[in-house]
């Protein structure tokens, strides 16, 4: 979904990957300023270990329902990631609303919740048809699947949760990113099914920018 309009249109194009940027291009692989973008200032990266040497970053909008389909697909290509990849979501907040959402991930990753909470939110809201861009449906929400609300409501108002919020944002202006879902690739470039022309595709790119990092 587009920050502007959270719109997105997914162009009919086909990607054959390749194993280094010119052979790709050669054989009608992921091509540079097309199917990703290199950003001209780099991003920061935050690995968790010296075992992790490339991180990527899924951005992504509970309520973008691109962002939902693209869920399933996500979780399971993060499985299979090499050992020296760290893989985290990061909640986009263009808006007031994304903002609440934002600040929703950030306060049940903080309590432990959010592996338990993460594909309920999206249920909630795809399949459900909840509304949880305020506060208080927040809150009744997460009373409702068994998550202390006082607890919850501290911590979503903390400045812990703020602080993350603020560095999401940060991040994701500095990825430059205008929809969502989109995948960011160690500070140097992202994509998105807009630009590869479709969700699993975006993961090809996605891998194929891993190897692209990886090889230097």
């Amino acid at each position: 979904m587009k920050r502007r309009d959270f719109s997105l249109g997914l162009a009919a194009t086909g990607i054959a990957l390749g194993t280094g940027a010119g052979h790709a291009q050669a054989q009608g692989g992921p091509v540079e300023g097309k199917h990703y973008v290199r950003l001209a200032q780099p991003a920061p990266v935050s690995l968790p270990s010296p075992d992790k040497k490339i991180e990527v970053v899924e951005f992504f909008w509970y309520e973008c329902p691109h962002c939902n389909a693209f869920e399933p697909m996500l979780e399971a290509w993060a499985k299979r990631l090499p050992a020296d990849v760290y893989f985290r979501q990061v909640p986009v907040g263009f808006t007031a609303r994304h903002q609440a959402g934002q600040k929703l991930y950030y306060a049940l990753e903080a309590m432990g919740q959010l592996p338990a909470m993460h594909r309920r939110i999206f249920a909630a809201i795809h399949v459900q048809g909840r509304r949880l861009s305020t506060e208080s449906d927040i809150v009744a929400f997460v009373r409702e699947n068994g998550i202390d609300a006082d607890r919850f409501t501290e911590t979503f108002r903390s400045f812990q949760v703020s602080t993350a919020a603020t560095r999401a944002r940060q991040l994701t202006d500095a990825y430059r990113i205008d929809g969502v879902p989109a995948m960011g690739i160690h500070g140097r470039f992202f994509t998105s099914g807009a630009l590869a022309g479709s969700h699993d595709r975006a993961l090809a790119v996605s891998d194929f920018l891993i190897q692209r990092v990886r090889a230097g």
